[in-house]
């Protein structure tokens, strides 16, 4: 259980200080606290004397002055504790989020987005309370406890011992129930994080609920759900329920101890009255710090079980990084070679002795039907995935010589999946490149051909596009796509069917802009269309995860194979598209 708190060693010796200055207010608050009972017991023992004027003037001005500091000084704490737990989650928030930024793309392809965000929300939330309000409760109740003890003890040795009787009672309590606490909150944050995965996933899918006439299943699978959640959350508030009322009554029993017995010493004169008062005082004082013991069970369960979730992600490591931190920066021209490359998901061989060689400056065409290994190959060259050592070269060295940063600095990739942010169309174009003026969006737009749609728009570059950029068409958002990746002036530009959702009059209009694009830059591109292709330097056939043609488009169309058959059908498809 403390193994998963000790990722919060570092924040919290970065706090030092402050926590220095935390612990200086709670010994304060708690010393000043202390001393009222001493006092009001000072006070009766002084009526038998004979009371004045200027006594009780003396003592109503202590109690006051007590007070008075004792509030002070539970300001300080609740400010510095309270705040110091803020501080670090906002620095957890955000290691947190450049970790996950920083975590590998397969990463994502095996966690859900909801269960992410639970962890990144209402678990972190959950450890902040560990860090605020449990640590300032228990700092107040230990320190209050051993100076109240101190003072007991100093009145009757005997009373004291009556009065904590009862604790080896609660520390059994409290090992039962935190145990099933720990268990239990577990269980309602993996529920959560379910719930959050559910309802993350209806929405972003709420066309395809709504085109299936699904809106009814969806709501009676997320009610179940949040009944399980409310049932598990009812479980733990049951056991809380009894917690408390437990660690209530303990102390009770050590106070009906006291009456008895302490009053009996009363009468035999073997205790002042304000003596007794006094130790009455302080059990009365020591009743709150037992009851908080129990909520700081809780808040410390519920934090330590959600710190072990958050910390399931903390210790993921990127699967693709530098070879080493020190790598060189080199100058990149774009020369892209395959060598011998072989790739496999797991046990599934996706590629298979790819030899194809990419000149400077000149473009690759790759073709073939669905999944014969398209899209695996060019995520390869940016490092989407990692191919095997020595088999993807780059200007002649394998792309680990490069750092990650520059290798991706330099490509303009369009995926297959095209994703737009929820902002303005001038800021999804700019995005990754950090400098460019008004007059470079447009460049790029003109370039992509989507500037005319662009300036078509009421707000024009300062459209909004929504979530995913549902705003925008299909061809829109892929024509966006590419104005980002131009944008950056890569020297390898790799578009991923990027022009599948336009079509053939906007997709020639495209390219003829494109060919001016990638003049002096390497390009490939995966389409399913010939007219696409067919201007590429090289165009190659995948089938099966193996190269079966290559070469120009003249040269494979002479050859009478898969492309010359693909080729024919879409002329077909063509003509009776014009009948």
């Amino acid at each position: 259980m403390f193994k998963s708190l000790m990722p919060l060693g570092p924040y919290l010796w970065r706090y030092r200080w402050p926590l220095a200055w935390g612990a200086v207010c709670v010994l304060a608050n708690n010393g000043i606290a202390v001393l009222f009972p001493n006092v009001i017991g000072t006070a009766i023992d002084a009526l038998h004397l004979g009371v004045t004027r200027d006594t009780l003037r003396v003592f109503a001005l202590l109690i006051v002055a007590i007070m008075l500091a004792k509030g002070i000084f539970q300001y300080l704490t609740r400010k510095v504790m309270i705040g110091i737990s803020r501080d670090i989650e906002y620095d957890l928030r955000n290691d947190l989020f450049r970790h996950l930024e920083g975590l590998s793309h397969s990463y994502y392809q095996r966690t859900r987005t909801g269960d992410i965000m639970a962890r990144a929300t209402n678990d972190l939330n959950a450890v902040r309370m560990l860090l605020g309000p449990a640590i300032m409760y228990s700092a107040n109740t230990v320190v209050f406890t051993v100076a109240a003890l101190s003072f007991m003890y100093r009145i009757s040795p005997k009373l004291t011992l009556y009065a904590f009787l009862p604790l080896p009672i609660v520390s059994i309590v409290v090992q039962y129930f935190g145990r099933r606490i720990h268990e239990r909150f577990e269980r309602i944050q993996a529920m959560f994080s379910d719930i959050s995965a559910q309802a993350q996933e209806n929405f972003s899918g709420a066309r395809v609920i709504k085109a299936y006439a699904q809106e009814e299943p969806e709501i009676r699978a997320f009610e179940t759900a949040n009944r399980e959640y409310i049932a598990r959350s009812l479980r733990l508030v049951r056991l809380m329920g009894m917690l408390w009322p437990t660690l209530e009554l303990i102390p009770s029993l050590g106070q009906i101890l006291v009456l008895w017995l302490g009053g009996r010493e009363v009468l035999l004169h073997n205790m002042s009255v304000g003596a007794f008062v006094a130790f009455n005082f302080y059990m009365a004082m020591l009743t709150w710090p037992v009851i908080a013991l129990g909520w700081v069970i809780n808040i410390f369960h519920r934090g330590t079980a959600s710190m072990g979730r958050i910390n399931e992600i903390l210790v993921e490591q990127p699967q693709i990084r530098d070879s080493r931190p020190d790598l060189p920066s080199r100058p990149i021209h774009g020369g892209i070679e395959f060598r011998d490359l072989s790739f496999s998901y797991g046990d599934k061989p996706v590629l298979k002795n790819i030899n194809l060689r990419i000149p400077v400056g000149s473009s690759l065409a790759v073709v073939g039907p669905t999944g014969s290994g398209k899209s695996t190959l060019v995520s390869l060259v940016p490092r989407i995935y990692d191919a095997p050592a020595g088999s993807v070269l780059l200007d002649g060295r394998p792309l680990t010589d490069y750092p990650l940063a520059d290798l991706r600095r330099n490509i303009g990739f369009v995926p297959q999946e095209t994703f737009l942010f929820s902002d303005t169309i001038r800021e999804n174009i700019a995005f990754g490149a950090e400098h460019a003026e008004l007059e470079d969006i447009r460049r790029a737009a003109a370039g992509a051909s989507i500037a005319p749609d662009i300036e078509g728009f009421p707000k024009q570059y300062d459209t909004i596009v929504g979530e995913r950029g549902i705003t925008l068409s299909g061809g829109q958002k892929q024509r966006t796509a590419i104005a980002r990746a131009i944008i950056r002036d890569p020297r390898i530009l790799v578009l991923d069917d990027a022009l599948s959702s336009v079509d053939t009059y906007t997709e020639e209009k495209i390219l003829d802009h494109l060919r001016e694009v990638m003049l002096g830059r390497t390009t490939i591109f995966i389409s399913h269309r010939v007219s696409t292709v067919r201007n590429a330097d090289q165009i190659a056939v995948l089938h099966g995860g193996r190269i079966v043609e290559l070469g120009a488009h003249d040269e494979l169309i002479a050859r009478n194979g898969y492309y010359t058959e693909l080729y024919n059908k879409q002329l077909l498809e063509e003509e009776l598209e014009t009948v």
